[in-house]
């Protein structure tokens, strides 16, 4: 009997320990992967799928409802264009619910599929600035249906943040900085920034939106020394304000171009504040991807390349080689998908063609 129970002592010490070793080696594995970033393809939308080494997933706004369509119109989840490219991007990553949702602001495009998301996987803390600007509906006359089916899905989370700027967010793993949110920015320089920016002049152009767009809640990213901005359809003063007269973000390495690429992110202040290496453009065929700011991209210092979700009819030759566009028309769905190291190397692989394009990791003082 004491043989007996021996054996069974050393063999649940085995198992114990085999076990920790298979969450070290999950763990590690875990670590190897990154932080991963799918730019989901919603029709000139936003969705970015944000998912950290430790396996929490931040989604970043979701897209249209129903078919896409202007027309706030949500039905059969099973059906919904955007939901379904959303489920399959998580997949893809490995994730089975979506633990934060960031809604920067409340257009159809950016909070339209939550409804029919909900119903496909589970969602956990909602992240917004609250409600929407009064003036919203007279604009984008579908802004308050969507709001209501985004707040009945809201009221029944777990829990509801109104993050300020200068606050972080509750991810494990990596820093996500509030750096805008209805209306406010940050009120001093984050580490690293701080400089005067010598391209501002005068005062900022006129968004194309002035409610809801300005109000847009912005996040800075860090992981180890890789550094994403995603600042959703911000424009206007409070866009400005983090750049002039100085740059309160400091240099990244990866900048989701503010408002699908529209005219009013034409703005050379902001690149030269944000310093980016690579700037990724969530536009579709006809929405977003203005020309002016494809043209002014291509004459930006320091910026290696620039990546877009799809090829914009108004840039037309401005557009940026086949190779960094996910989608050459409307037929297809690519996302563009990034995995970036601690040490700030990244890699951007577009699916279409299944090449990957490697970035070493660049001196931080840029």
């Amino acid at each position: 009997m004491h043989d007996r129970c021996t054996r069974l002592r050393r063999t649940w010490r085995l198992l114990i320990a085999l076990g920790a070793l298979a969450a070290s080696a999950g763990a590690c594995a875990a670590e190897r992967a990154g932080l991963e970033i799918y730019f989901i393809d919603v029709e000139g939308g936003q969705s970015t799928l944000v998912v950290t080494p430790d396996r929490q997933s931040l989604l970043i706004d979701t897209g249209w409802a129903g078919d896409g369509s202007a027309v706030f119109r949500p039905g059969d989840p099973h059906a919904a264009r955007d939901a379904n490219r959303i489920v399959a991007a998580a997949r893809d990553a490995g994730v089975a619910r979506i633990d934060y949702l960031l809604i920067t602001h409340f257009h159809p495009d950016h909070d339209g599929g939550v409804s029919e998301l909900a119903q496909l996987m589970p969602i956990g803390v909602f992240i917004d600035h609250g409600a929407p600007s009064p003036q919203t509906a007279s604009n984008v006359p579908d802004a308050p249906a969507a709001f209501a089916a985004y707040e009945k899905v809201r009221a029944t989370a777990a829990a509801h943040l109104e993050p300020r700027p200068g606050e972080r967010l509750p991810l494990s793993g990596i820093e996500a900085t509030v750096v805008s949110s209805g209306g406010a920015t940050l009120a001093a320089p984050l580490p690293g920034a701080g400089g005067r920016n010598r391209l501002c002049q005068g005062q900022a152009g006129a968004p194309r939106d002035p409610y809801e767009n300005p109000r847009s809640t912005g996040v800075l990213i860090r992981y180890g020394a890789f550094r994403f901005l995603d600042v959703g359809d911000l424009t206007g003063e409070p866009l400005f304000a983090l750049a002039c007269p100085r740059d309160l973000i400091g240099p990244v390495d990866v900048y989701l171009v503010a408002h699908h690429g529209g005219p009013d992110a034409a703005d050379p202040a902001t690149f030269a504040a944000f310093r980016p290496r690579v700037a990724i453009m969530n536009n579709g065929v006809s929405k977003g991807g203005a020309r002016a700011t494809y043209q002014l991209l291509h004459g930006v210092p320091g910026l290696e390349d620039v990546w877009q979700l799809h090829l914009s009819a108004e840039a037309a030759e401005s557009n940026f080689p086949d190779g960094y566009v996910a989608n050459l028309d409307e037929r297809s769905a690519w996302w563009i998908k990034l995995v970036a190291s601690r040490d700030g190397s990244f890699r951007i692989l577009n699916p279409r063609t299944g090449v990957w394009y490697d970035y070493a990791r660049a001196p931080r003082a840029r």
